[in-house]
């Protein structure tokens, strides 16, 4: 069944991520720097979500290739014949516990959807674990997981530590009243003038800064930034035309977007700007189960599993075209 718009949605606040839907308008602040942008809040609550309508991607058969690379691989699970996979509980449409569930297993969304497809493709059973952002890491490199696909954003010093297989490109988006004569934001010259509410100490404020400088190098107008500490203040600031619109993390307010009908995508921004940042299922370095979820990976996006889950999630903007093993990441900070 397709994702009702019924579904209600309650965001929470986190120390890393901030995200919002009041009235059916959407405001988000990803609180991170470049090196680790739109990822999940450890302490955000669950949203409540309707779970009947629901729909979970699944394959018909295991991958042969995969299971093949897997048995070359030499790795060996953590628990025999299962795949243990470091999952969040954070928000729509990224992961998040639906309304009235409280297992492991029930916590649906993009991410969660990701690691159980890799998990069938490698005949594995999917065994998630609902895990605090801060404390994936120390569980990879211990052995507590065997893979971490909680929106995890590739960077030079992660790995350093860990193996990571590319799945989703990190965006921005700008988004505008549904009714807003605005069309496209792709760089500096379409955001003159405009009235933009953004996250103070944001990536996304850094870029909007920089293509301030920008406009005012070629004598144009800058545009705006406005900041809300009141979720409510902000959406009632788009709805009455106070400001032009919002810059945030795309998974987010493309999930608002969907609901609602009330906001619509006029941009995108890679979330490493003026880098390309990839999100990555990711597992502790040189353990041999990375080229397996590669495979996997792929395989998936030929079967075209992949697109039905992204457009499942309102996340098409985010595709890739293959699964990489350890791209290019964001620089050190």
């Amino acid at each position: 069944m397709a994702i009702s718009k019924k579904q209600g949605i309650a965001l929470g606040i986190g120390v890393v991520a901030v995200a919002a839907i009041v009235g059916g308008i959407i405001t988000a602040a990803n609180l991170n720097n470049s090196a680790t942008a739109a990822e999940p809040s450890p302490g955000a609550t669950s949203a409540n979500v309707a779970t009947g309508d629901i729909k979970t991607i699944h394959l018909d058969a295991p991958v042969q290739e995969a299971v093949d690379a897997l048995k070359k691989s030499g790795f060996t699970p953590i628990e025999p014949g299962k795949l243990t996979v470091a999952v969040g509980a954070f928000t729509p449409p990224l992961s998040y516990q639906p309304d009235g569930t409280s297992a492991a297993t029930d916590v649906a969304g993009s991410e969660p959807n990701i690691a159980s497809l890799i998990a069938e493709a490698l005949g594995l059973q999917y065994n998630p674990v609902v895990v605090a952002w801060a404390d994936w890491p120390l569980g990879i490199q211990s052995g507590k997981y065997d893979l971490i696909a909680s929106n995890v954003t590739v960077t030079e010093e992660r790995k350093e530590l860990y193996d990571f297989a590319s799945y989703r490109i990190d965006q921005l988006g700008f988004y505008v009243k549904a009714d807003s004569k605005i069309t496209n934001i792709a760089g500096s010259d379409d955001i003159s003038g405009l009235r933009i509410i953004v996250g103070s100490g944001t990536n996304q404020e850094k870029i909007l800064l920089a293509w301030n400088a920008e406009l005012e190098a070629k004598g144009k107008a800058p545009a705006e930034l406005v900041y809300y500490d009141d979720n409510a203040a902000a959406t009632l600031a788009i709805q009455s035309g106070r400001a032009d619109a919002t810059f945030g993390p795309n998974a987010t307010s493309a999930w608002a977007a969907r609901e609602t009908g009330d906001t619509k995508l006029v941009g995108l921004v890679s979330g490493g700007w003026p880098l390309t940042a990839n999100i990555a299922a990711g597992t502790k370095k040189g353990n041999g189960l990375i080229e397996p979820v590669q495979i996997a990976l792929n395989a998936i996006i030929a079967g075209g599993q992949y697109d039905e889950l992204l457009k499942t999630w309102g996340l098409e903007g985010e595709r890739v075209n293959k699964s990489e093993v350890n791209p290019q990441g964001l620089p050190k900070s």
